[in-house]
Formats: C-alpha cells, sequence, structure tokens
C-alpha cells in the first residue's frame, strides 16, 4: 500500500531520508541512477531539489527527458517504506533541478519466506 505525500511537505521531510537515487533515462531508453544528497532552493516563490552531478550522463539525460524519479531508500522509523518523488527536471552546469509534482511513501518490501 502507498501513501500519498504532500508535495509541500517534502523540503521538511528531506534532513530525515538524507540521500536518494536520482533516476533519469539514457539515450538507449535504460534507466540510469545516482546516488545524492539534495539540496533545497528557492526560486520564484517555488521549492526545487539541487542534485550537483558533475559533467556526467545523469545531467545530459535530464537535460534530454526531463521526467525524472527519486527514491529514498527506508530509514529508521520508516516502517521500511521508501519515499518515492516523481518531478521534472532543468540541467546545466553539472547541476539537476527537480521540481517535486508527486510523492507517495511506498509499501515495505514483502518479508523473505
Amino acid at each position: 500500500m502507498s501513501v500519498e505525500v504532500p508535495v509541500d511537505r517534502l523540503e521538511s521531510e528531506l534532513e530525515r531520508w538524507g540521500f536518494c537515487y536520482l533516476l533519469t533515462v539514457s539515450d538507449d531508453l535504460r534507466p540510469h541512477l545516482l546516488a545524492l544528497r539534495p539540496a533545497v532552493v528557492e526560486s520564484g516563490g517555488v521549492s526545487r531539489l539541487r542534485f550537483d552531478v558533475g559533467g556526467g550522463r545523469a545531467g545530459r539525460n535530464a537535460a534530454a527527458r526531463p521526467e525524472v524519479t527519486l527514491v529514498f531508500p527506508p530509514v529508521d522509523g520508516s516502517g521500511g517504506m521508501s519515499l518515492v518523488v516523481d518531478g521534472v527536471a532543468t540541467a546545466g552546469d553539472g547541476v539537476v533541478d527537480v521540481t517535486p509534482t508527486s510523492a507517495i511513501l511506498h509499501r515495505a518490501a514483502p518479508d523473505l519466506v
């Protein structure tokens, strides 16, 4: 079961979750992921999550296909749930800014049998 998270609540959640995986789509349509820690930046009254991606594939992918996903793995107190954020990216100069469009707490992985 997933639980919707209001986008306007994400900023207050980030310290708790720490790092995430930024998922972009490569030219061959395969997913590419990169573990990063976001910073919150304000611009025009909109909060964005900023990632220093260097000059690699993540920035090129986000520039070509701006729909991205962020996956924050489970942390203590999350009940095993992951925070998953979809957003729209802008990329340039080794930085990717993501404007969140939706977020959910995704169900915990099932126990091994």
